[in-house]
């Protein structure tokens, strides 16, 4: 049995909006004017093989308003024990900007105190918190006056940043500042699928280059309240596989603009890099072919192994590295051991290999709002009913997640 290295984090994570319940920010609004269209446009995944499983769900348009979600503001120390039960020494979660300040320049000291004693709750099961300082969603006075694309967003972002270092203090030690910012700017700015819905790839670039500013002057912010923090992105990074040929061209430009273009901008302001890996694309003349022989509940190709190429790809920078989100939607829990065990497979072979690998963060803890497509992806390690919130553990995969952790791979 091969065990990973002494003080390497298993963890899982999660996001504010998806699992909290309760919030008003932006995207609360939104979905609620969406959810109908949502529903009705839904059909597009009957050809999933899981569509007679989700229909139900993803016709319904309540599936599309986030309400309590998995109510885990008010039930983070029963997760916190379960995450503990599981293995689990560290554990990522975001803060919801709309409830540390919901006016501008008025902080809400009560919800800052929860937070700090989600922290100490963390602290006291000997689990390693991981704050997400954005997570995408945006409080309604910022998003009313143009959101990322408001003149002074890096300014507000980075004020934002420093009261949160300056109320965790030496409490947090890792900070992810934004969390996939190509796929917020993709969605957002360049495809009009997410809030708030523009389109156009000159958009895109504009938010892209905010996003970049707004980082390091985060970053520079929480280091002036706390010099020992660990700052970095998390970024979402594709396995792109060349089908030989002139398409080694294309996927090297394809790797370059994916994978490293905000990394590459920022690298100066980062003490690590967060890799989320879901996605692997076979480049045959420009086009993505997948051979798709497992896929999960939402039609993603499940390719773990690919993950080994991105964290070797990642180790020019000289950074410490974490995978900071890699998992599946598997409400049935059918895929989800296999693959995170080959996903650690692969992981232990890029320390092997010499890779800086400091820690590995599930997605998900617990089954959560899955943005524009609602409650019907069920992510987590834990299976949460949403008429009762009763938590469950999906056995096959906490097993096999526990006997990682505590016993090795099987190599």
């Amino acid at each position: 049995m091969k065990k990973f290295p002494e003080g390497f984090y298993f963890g899982a994570a999660t996001s504010s909006h998806q699992v909290e319940g309760g919030c008003v920010n932006d995207w609360s609004v939104w979905e609620k004017q969406n959810a109908e269209r949502l529903a009705s446009e839904s059909v597009k995944y009957s050809s999933l093989p899981s569509w007679n499983s989700i229909k139900d769900k993803a016709m319904d348009p309540r599936n599309y308003i986030s309400g309590v979600a998995a109510d885990h503001f008010n039930r983070y120390e029963e997760d916190f024990d379960i995450a503990k039960k599981i293995g689990l020494n560290a554990y990522r979660f975001s803060i919801e900007w709309s409830r540390i300040e919901p006016e501008p320049g008025r902080w809400n000291e009560n919800a800052i105190d929860h937070y700090k004693a989600m922290v100490l709750a963390l602290r006291k099961r000997k689990i390693e918190p991981f704050v997400t300082i954005w997570h995408w969603t945006l409080p309604l006075w910022l998003s009313d006056t143009g959101g990322i694309m408001n003149k002074d967003f890096p300014v507000l972002f980075a004020r934002y940043s420093q009261k949160l270092a300056q109320a965790f203090g030496s409490d947090v030690r890792y900070y992810i500042i934004i969390n996939e910012p190509e796929i917020y700017a993709l969605n957002s700015y360049m495809l009009g699928i997410w809030p708030p819905q523009k389109k156009g790839i000159v958009s895109y670039i504009r938010a892209m280059k905010i996003l970049v500013r707004s980082h390091r002057l985060a970053s520079a912010a929480i280091k002036q309240e706390n010099s020992t923090a660990m700052t970095g992105p998390a970024c979402n990074m594709s396995f792109f596989e060349s089908g030989g040929g002139v398409n080694r061209i294309f996927t090297y430009f394809a790797e370059r603009f994916w994978n490293r273009h905000f990394i590459s901008r920022t690298l100066k302001y980062n003490d690590f890099i967060g890799i989320n890996y879901y996605f692997h694309n076979r480049i045959n003349y420009g086009l993505n072919r997948n051979a798709n022989e497992k896929v999960s509940d939402m039609g993603w190709e499940l390719y773990p192994q690919g993950i080994e190429n991105i964290v070797m790809g990642m180790t020019g920078y000289g950074l410490p590295l974490f995978v900071t989100e890699s998992g599946l939607a598997d409400t049935d829990d059918r895929y989800r051991p296999w693959y995170i065990e080959e996903t650690l497979r692969s992981l232990y072979r890029t320390i092997e290999r010499g890779a800086d690998l400091h820690g590995y963060l599930h997605w998900a803890l617990l089954d959560n709002f899955e943005w524009d497509k609602g409650f019907w992806p069920g992510f987590g390690l834990v299976a949460v009913d949403r008429k009762t919130m009763k938590r469950t553990p999906r056995r096959a995969s906490v097993d096999t997640y526990r006997r990682i952790i505590t016993k090795g791979l099987d190599i």
